[in-house]
């Protein structure tokens, strides 16, 4: 069997990683925390022009086509940049549920999502509160076993701080003239599936944002010199940075093998992205705490880009579905009477 990305899986995301790194920038990113919504319009008419708002909608609304396996390795790269505008939750979340609802809803709005015409966030029970939902022209709520549709005039919204300046979180009261688009067992369904892609999409984005702290480290502790010699020659030093880049190592395989299990339909997919957020918030955490310890006390300052990095990755640790939950959801699975474990089951 060959679990290797195809040549232009790999192109593609060199390709983006090239645009993101060029133009998100750490100093782009303070800069939208001083505007009032916290976004960049010129930045999404730039993914938007590059097809990236339209790579999961399905070609006859104008995208491009492609799965989440596709869009995994591209969300990795959205975390390594700790891109603020809502790329990831939009084509991995809203647009997939819209392909579900199907019908006039998604006839509406995924070509103008195609075209960067229009932001769809979906808010879930897990969640709490909605990211986004202040720039968002359509949002798809779960509410009371129920799945609403409403544009941006029927919410109202109330602001939720965060300790990443660059989330922008609302509670959301739906006002007269939302609609309902599904309930019972088809919202439910509809419902998972979002949790099972938000999830997927933080485990794509840590995986990105834990080998961008080891960069920024490796950069830092070349630099950084004591006793005539830069820290990072000093083995205590190396080791910190060693285990994250093995921890991070170790939390690919699980992600990319959740993506395949979404895209496929698999019936194992929501055991397979726990497992995979799970490893990969880990591999995230771990890289925030020990590039912390390396950079010493300037770690602690607000001048020194780690902590952009630093504070995405937490946040997204606890969204979409924390440790406690995902754990569950793998014990669930494996403790369960005859369930399938070890190598012999993996591929059945």
């Amino acid at each position: 069997m060959d679990f290797t990305f195809t040549d232009d899986q790999l192109l593609f995301q060199e390709s983006v990683r090239d645009f993101l790194v060029n133009e998100v920038t750490p100093e782009r990113i303070r800069a939208s925390w001083e505007t009032d919504s916290g976004r960049d319009p010129a930045l999404w008419r730039q993914l938007a022009e590059l097809g990236l708002t339209g790579i999961t909608v399905p070609e006859e609304y104008g995208g491009l086509g492609m799965t989440e396996l596709d869009f995994v390795l591209l969300a990795q790269e959205c975390g390594y940049v700790a891109l603020p505008e809502p790329l990831v939750h939009t084509a991995l979340v809203a647009v997939p549920m819209l392909k579900e609802i199907g019908g006039d809803l998604a006839a509406q709005w995924l070509p103008k999502i195609a075209a960067g015409e229009a932001r769809v966030v979906v808010g879930v029970a897990q969640n709490l509160v909605v990211e986004d939902a202040h720039v968002a022209d359509l949002l798809l709520l779960e509410q009371g076993g129920k799945l609403l549709a409403a544009t941006a005039d029927q919410v109202a919204l109330h602001h939720n701080e965060s300790i990443d300046p660059s989330r922008k979180l609302f509670g959301v009261d739906v006002q007269p003239g939302a609609i309902t688009v599904a309930s019972g067992v088809d919202a439910a369904s509809l419902i998972a599936g979002a949790l099972n892609r938000g999830a997927l999409g933080c485990a794509a984005q840590a995986l990105g944002l834990a080998q961008r702290m080891i960069d920024l480290s490796v950069q830092y502790t070349s630099e950084r010199a004591q006793f005539g010699k830069p820290i990072g020659s000093f083995q205590a030093v190396k080791h910190h940075m060693a285990n994250v880049a093995v921890r991070l190592e170790y939390a690919k395989a699980p992600t990319h093998r959740a993506a395949y299990a979404l895209a496929t339909g698999q019936d194992l997919a929501a055991h397979a992205v726990s497992h995979a957020k799970l490893v990969a918030c880990e591999a995230a955490n771990l890289a925030a705490k020990n590039s912390h310890q390396v950079h010493g006390a300037m770690g602690y300052t607000w001048e020194v880009d780690l902590h952009i990095f630093m504070k995405k990755a937490w946040s997204l640790a606890n969204t979409w579905g924390d440790a406690g939950f995902h754990k569950s959801r793998v014990a669930d699975r494996i403790f369960a009477p005859g369930a399938a474990l070890g190598a012999g089951a993996t591929f059945a």
